[in-house]
């Protein structure tokens, strides 16, 4: 698998899994409507650094991106975001780009990194917590989960 930096002609390889993974409304807090053009907005553009991952055909499976949670005086603390295609889900490839993206915010002098809104019941918790991410806080009942109804948003965190 490669990771690399995105290019803007990344964004329609990465448009399918982004909308399918969004529309689903069970991982993200962005609205499940989101337009192509707003949602190219929210994930590619500066500050934000953006990565993706090619798996051995060259297809672009997952991407993520990287940016100050915070304005000066705080951006040295990060946030970013990740999506695996969910036809690639259960390889690694999650653990593997946040891997990469956790060295890349080091580098790049960012201190800490927090996630504002994980959704409590998203798989994806237990990578966090296995890479040392902590929970600060949950705000209750705070999404409304297609299946499970009202569950909490996790304020996760992780000093570098």
């Amino acid at each position: 698998m490669l990771i690399r930096e995105a290019v803007a002609e990344d964004w329609p390889r990465i448009w399918p899994f982004w909308h399918r993974v969004v529309s689903a409304g069970e991982t993200y807090s962005w609205d499940p409507d989101t337009s192509e053009e707003a949602a190219r907005v929210l994930w590619m553009n500066p500050p934000k650094r953006v990565y993706v991952v090619e798996d051995e055909t060259g297809a672009i499976v997952a991407s993520a991106y990287l940016t100050p949670n915070y304005g000066r005086p705080a951006a040295h603390v990060a946030n970013a975001g990740f999506m695996v295609d969910p036809d690639h889900a259960g390889r690694g490839i999650g653990r593997l780009l946040a891997g990469h993206v956790l060295t890349a915010a080091k580098a790049q002098g960012y201190r800490a990194m927090v996630f504002n809104s994980v959704v409590e019941t998203n798989p994806a918790v237990g990578l966090w917590t296995s890479l040392g991410f902590t929970i600060l806080g949950t705000v209750p009942e705070a999404f409304d989960h297609p299946r499970h109804g009202l569950v909490g948003l996790h304020i996760m965190h992780k000093a570098l």
